[in-house]
């Protein structure tokens, strides 16, 4: 009688052949489409960390110099400081930011977790939403109550910064935004990046990746992380206003 104990080892290794083969082949699995045009499990890129700023204290009916550089409010602080102790246990690389106060000081509480200084770039500036009206004068006395009425009317509807007279214009603040971060990207390869900056710019980059027709296609909240990847001349957008920091034991620190 023939023992089946042959056979048995024959079996087995043709199954691990089998399963070496299966491992093979996936290990050298040609990328599927989606794969390649949002990046995923790409091992080479550059992450991008976009953050908007805390809340900011101004006076709405104010003069044009204090709504373009307002400070942090109690509440902008706070705010600052849950994010960057949110980002604390991430590797970050670099840390950018915008001029402006309530951005240099968001970035400062991310940076100073991962002994950085933030590297400073005026084209990270918010868009100059009334830029050429004189600092010490009021939009409402320099344009006039029914114009901005009507001006606030075409941005509800047309999300464009062009609607807004005596500003700089949408064009030219999506190429000062696109050509910074895109430098940014080229000089932090395979880097993950934090950016702290301003509700437009976000909007400005992201809308770039996905190729947006409006200015702002949504409306990040204060200190909101927004997530891009970068590699192989690919832009893949990968989170948008990401806030749990801001839901603690405390209570809700969320304001837009």
């Amino acid at each position: 009688m023939t023992s089946g104990r042959p056979a048995a080892d024959e079996h087995r290794a043709n199954e691990e052949i089998a399963e070496r083969v299966e491992e093979r082949a996936a290990r050298q699995r040609v990328p599927g489409a989606f794969d390649i045009a949002f990046l995923s499990g790409a091992e080479h890129i550059t992450e991008l960390l976009l953050v908007r700023h805390g809340q900011q204290s101004f006076d709405p009916n104010g003069p044009v110099a204090q709504l373009v550089d307002a400070p942090l409010s109690e509440l902008g602080y706070r705010q600052a400081r849950l994010v960057g102790m949110r980002l604390s246990t991430e590797r970050i690389d670099a840390v950018y930011a915008s001029p402006l106060q309530r951005a240099l000081e968001t970035g400062r509480e991310i940076a100073r977790h991962h002994r950085l200084e933030p590297i400073v770039l005026k084209e990270l500036e918010e868009v100059g939403v009334f830029r050429d009206i004189p600092p010490d004068r009021t939009p409402i006395d320099y344009i006039g109550r029914l114009v901005l009425m009507g001006t606030r009317q075409r941005m509800i509807r047309e999300k464009s910064w062009d609607v807004y007279p005596y500003s700089e214009p949408s064009a030219e603040f999506r190429r000062r935004v696109i050509n910074a971060i895109e430098g940014i990207i080229a000089t932090h390869p395979n880097q993950r990046v934090a950016i702290a900056c301003h509700g437009g710019v976000i909007n400005a980059y992201a809308g770039y990746v996905i190729a947006s027709a409006y200015d702002m296609f949504f409306r990040p909240a204060h200190t909101s992380v927004n997530i891009v990847a970068a590699g192989d001349g690919i832009r893949a957008l990968y989170r948008l206003n990401d806030v749990h920091h801001l839901e603690t034991p405390e209570g809700s620190f969320l304001s837009y």
